[in-house]
């Protein structure tokens, strides 16, 4: 009786799905909240208060933040890791994350374009261009 209550007592202690994925903790949990609230504030007091002076190193070091608060969503309250579910939520991710690039990418791209070439004429311009 003894050796089979301490094979099963064994088997229930240890809690391995065997799937890789890593299980949440309420330490993690504060963690990636603390990080989170960290990360949402800075961007707001940066704007609010006009601390760097200039507003395209503004909006990038928001976009900066903003890139490592969707890192720290996904590590701290997705569980997303290389190990989880034999690597495959992480390739799915940066095959995401290339077509948000491309699709990004492209739409900045052409919406410049557009601009630059379809921009109306001033009467100036107008009047140089006529014979």
């Amino acid at each position: 009786m003894s050796a089979a209550t301490d094979s099963n007592q064994g088997a229930h202690d240890h809690h391995d799905h065997g799937d890789g994925a890593a299980h949440g903790s309420m330490k993690g949990y504060v963690t990636g909240f603390v990080l989170a609230a960290i990360l949402t504030a800075i961007p707001f007091w940066l704007v609010m208060t006009d601390a760097l002076g200039n507003k395209q190193t503004t909006g990038l070091v928001i976009m900066a933040l903003a890139v490592v608060q969707i890192i720290v969503h996904m590590v701290y309250f997705l569980h997303m890791n290389t190990k989880s579910e034999g690597g495959w939520n992480f390739l799915a991710l940066i095959f995401t994350l290339t077509l948000v690039v491309i699709t990004l990418t492209g739409s900045i791209w052409v919406m410049y374009h557009l601009n630059t070439n379809m921009m109306p004429m001033s009467p100036m311009d107008m009047k140089h261009q006529m014979p």
